[in-house]
């Protein structure tokens, strides 16, 4: 990952300031965060924000102050409750967000231990708020927060309360408790979500996450508040004076079963490994796990088992070299607005996207990410230089969240929409009332290629072979005018094409070919009528009345876009209909008619009616005509067993693809959306369903899996 100060390389002056603005953020973050439990700013922002100030006091150490968020551990004290000193300085856990940052970790420590071989414990990195609880003579003394590493706050009265923190330990190996030796715990107090959900239904939204509402109930002043949140902890690390009548334990799998053998609670997902690759397997296996544990985890913690191993590598001043937090990729993260460019679009919309310093977001590096229009813009704030927040819209395209204002140096820039087309120079116009700006020229090349590539893409006539590289050479050499001419392209055409041989050729003209027979709702789709998307095309194919042909199709021609078709028979039946029904039927249409199917509004009905009336677009479907071009019928309701009930899919289910579950649904009467809504009444959940899942959740959306979907279909 590009470090900021090489990217930019600051001179002290520039490097002073911009520690100083990121310590101001930080510092008021953690106060937001730790203190009054606000949660505005996602904690992978400020992680993000936190790694930067890091490389820049490495880069710049005369500029490191004792105050600085990277120099001390936790959190300021709220003020409510006594200090009380920990009987050891508590130290906060590095943290990597990928396979590279891990092993980099790894081979640090092989350094320092050249020779050993290391084993590793991980642990589930609980969402929660970090615990020391003291012991005396086997009785709960105090419980105290990490506060600032050195000094926490004293909150006995409320951990008293929880049900799986003993007041008492068990005895171990026939010790009287009198005999135990001061014994510090330390764990994380959670809520589970079940609990959390609870709360705020009983009390109102009262907090914006579990973690949250743990570590305000275990500040409440009145214990019976406490109890009545129903808090839990697991523990993990234990400290003690080594000639006690107690064993002290010589691993971290030792810890966790001296641990348990006292009584106190522990996490039983940890997990012993031989070498990292297992590490790596575990972090994937969680990371489809974490949606269907009880309470919120942030990733794993990993640990080397050793303490002879432990010892020899020992700690920084801030946090231990033996133990780092393996979080899962964040969804959210920051970044330096290096550049603003315009992208035209394939209906020759002007798009302004932001050119960012690379960063890791939801498991992928992002370098660029939309704004949108210039309107949003405007709202927003964004100038180059920015540092803005960033996160995966739908967690598929890069936007920009918000700007952190109070981090610019004064050298940042407002950014202006050009007054010409970027790609072909052609006038630009902004309709009244609408926040987008588009080309005006029909021939820009930018449009033509857009278009093209929206033709060939996955959900209309998705044809292998044909991305965006190929497409460009295809209209550089004029081989093609438009999508139709696709189809009459010869083996001659593409051999002097670059990378293009004899295998390669062949596969192409193979797969336009396969692709002349194509769904009808997905042709709608492909020929990129404004506003129209792919649920759209679906209702206007479902409301027209074609004449059709029954033909066989065989295995070979059952490709992506032949959704409708579940099954591996060698051949199967199906209705076509031939582009002049198409055109017959489409010229019927009146926008009154389009405007009353459901799903379909005026604006919509208006683009639709206008793109078949213009005789350019006649002429082109004859093309797709003449190219022998068959559309595929979608059958009528087999039933009615799903009628009036509108399903949303997500994640990814175990047997059928989301285009079959779609199918399925509209041929038994029902409606596929794409969005949740008060409307929904089932969301059909996979695997790593996303944000989708909590939306309904949220609505109270019937949830359900495929077993239970295909049940309502038998």
């Amino acid at each position: 990952m590009f470090r900021m100060w090489q990217k930019q390389k600051m001179n002290k002056t520039e490097a002073k300031q911009r520690i100083e603005k990121l310590k101001e953020w930080l510092k008021k973050w953690n106060y937001e965060y730790f203190v009054l439990n606000k949660n505005d700013v996602s904690e992978a922002a400020r992680d993000k924000i936190k790694k930067e100030l890091i490389e820049l006091e490495e880069r710049f150490p005369e500029f490191i102050t004792p105050d600085s968020p990277t120099q001390r551990v936790g959190s300021v004290l709220s003020g409510k409750f006594a200090k009380i000193k920990h009987l050891r300085p508590k130290q906060s856990l590095m943290d990597c967000f990928s396979d590279e940052e891990l092993e980099d970790w790894e081979e640090r420590n092989l350094k320092l231990v050249p020779g050993e071989k290391l084993d590793y414990i991980t642990e589930y990195k609980i969402d929660g708020l970090n615990l020391s609880l003291i012991y005396e003579k086997g009785k709960l003394h105090r419980a105290i927060t990490r506060g600032d590493g050195v000094y926490g706050e004293d909150v006995t009265h409320s951990v008293r309360t929880i049900p799986s923190v003993p007041l008492e330990l068990r005895k171990v190996g026939g010790a009287s408790l009198n005999d135990y030796p001061v014994i510090e715990v330390s764990g994380e107090v959670y809520m589970s979500i079940k609990s959390f959900k609870e709360l705020n239904k009983r009390e109102g939204q009262v907090f914006a996450n579990p973690r949250n509402a743990a570590a305000g109930t275990v500040r409440q002043l009145d214990p019976k508040v406490s109890a009545d949140r129903k808090l839990d902890m697991f523990f993990y690390s234990i400290y003690f004076d080594k000639n006690s009548v107690l064993p002290y334990p010589q691993s971290q799998k030792e810890t966790l079963k001296l641990l348990q053998d006292l009584g106190l609670r522990v996490n039983t997902n940890f997990v012993h490994h031989s070498s990292l690759a297992s590490v790596r397997k575990a972090m994937s296996e969680t990371e489809k796990k974490r949606d269907g544990l009880p309470y919120h985890i942030d990733g794993l913690v990993v640990k080397v088992n050793d303490f002879r191993h432990q010892n020899l590598l020992g700690s920084t001043a801030k946090a231990p070299r033996w133990a780092i937090a393996f979080k899962f990729p964040a969804e959210q993260s920051t970044s330096r607005v290096l550049d603003i460019e315009v992208q035209v679009g394939r209906t020759g919309a002007l798009t302004p996207v932001a050119i960012l310093e690379p960063t890791l977001v939801a498991g992928s590096t992002v370098s660029r990410a939309t704004l949108h229009n210039e309107d949003e813009i405007d709202r927003k704030d964004v100038r180059i230089g920015d540092t803005v927040v960033i996160q995966k819209a739908g967690d598929i395209i890069p936007e920009v969240v918000e700007v952190l204002k109070d981090l610019r140096s004064g050298k940042e820039k407002k950014f202006h929409m050009p007054k010409k087309c970027p790609v072909c120079g052609g006038e630009i116009e902004r309709p009244e009332g609408e926040v987008v700006s588009r080309c005006l020229n029909k021939n820009c090349f930018a449009v033509h290629q857009q278009q093209l590539e929206h033709f060939v893409s996955r959900k209309a006539f998705d044809i292998d072979g044909l991305g965006e590289k190929v497409v460009e050479q295809l209209i550089e050499h004029k081989l093609i005018e438009d999508a139709a001419d696709l189809f009459s392209l010869q083996a001659s055409d593409l051999m002097h094409l670059d990378l293009f041989k004899d295998k390669r050729t062949e596969n192409l003209l193979e797969a336009i070919e396969k692709s002349k027979i194509i769904a009808l709702p997905r042709f709608i789709f492909a020929m990129g009528i404004r506003h129209v998307g792919e649920e759209t095309a679906e209702l206007l194919a479902d409301s027209l009345d074609l004449k059709t042909r029954t033909i066989t199709l065989k295995k070979t021609q059952k490709k992506n876009q032949l959704s409708l078709f579940a099954g591996e028979s060698a051949e199967e039946k199906a209705e076509v209909a031939e582009i002049p029904a198409l055109q017959k039927a489409l010229l019927k249409l009146t926008v009154d008619g389009l405007n009353g199917i459901e799903g379909v509004g005026e604006k919509v009905a208006q683009s639709i009616y206008d793109w078949i009336q213009d005789e350019k677009n006649q002429s082109y479907l004859d093309k797709f005509d003449r190219a022998g071009i068959k559309l595929l019928v979608p059958p009528r309701h087999k039933s009615s067993k799903l009628k009036g009930l509108t399903f949303v899919i997500t994640g990814t289910l175990p047997t059928l693809s989301r285009d079959q579950a779609k199918e399925l649904i509209k041929q038994n009467g029902g409606k596929a959306s794409s969005s949740v809504s008060k409307q929904t009444d089932y969301l059909l959940a996979g695997s790593e369903p996303g944000s989708k899942y909590e939306t309904a959740e949220k609505l109270g959306v019937k949830i359900i899996d495929e077993s239970k979907f295909l049940s309502m279909l038998s």
